[in-house]
């Protein structure tokens, strides 16, 4: 298991910026899919984005892509996710998520498969 801790949350105004970390603690952590999902109240949990732990590759939810950015930290063992051009409708509590598994264009946005999830940090920006 991988312990997860978020970070960066806040409240911020249409078109700004935030960045979002996510520290790990845990055997094994460069070998670990890593995804953020989000979850608006009255709503199900959504898909953000991901990052396979083997080569590289991102995967982002059609409603963020080319405005947040996911990259990671092996060697200090987080996981960042860099949101610009913040839309009221991004309002929600962000989770960091883990699993053991490699991460694909289908499974990445399954929330099942990570087996570690963070408490989450709260997202609000007003219009």
């Amino acid at each position: 298991q991988v312990q997860l801790v978020e970070s960066g949350g806040g409240l911020v105004q249409a078109g700004d910026s935030l960045r979002l970390s996510c520290a790990a603690s845990g055997r094994a952590f460069s070998t670990w899919s890593m995804g953020w999902f989000r979850q608006a109240p009255g709503k199900e949990r959504e898909f953000v984005a991901a990052y396979n732990w083997r080569g590289g590759h991102t995967y982002y939810a059609d409603s963020v892509k080319g405005r947040f950015s996911i990259s990671r930290d092996n060697a200090n063992n987080t996981m960042s996710l860099q949101m610009n051009s913040l839309k009221p409708e991004d309002t929600a509590l962000y989770y960091c998520a883990a699993g053991s598994f490699v991460a694909t264009t289908i499974t990445a946005r399954v929330s099942k498969v990570y087996t570690s999830w963070g408490r989450g940090t709260q997202v609000t920006v007003s219009s």
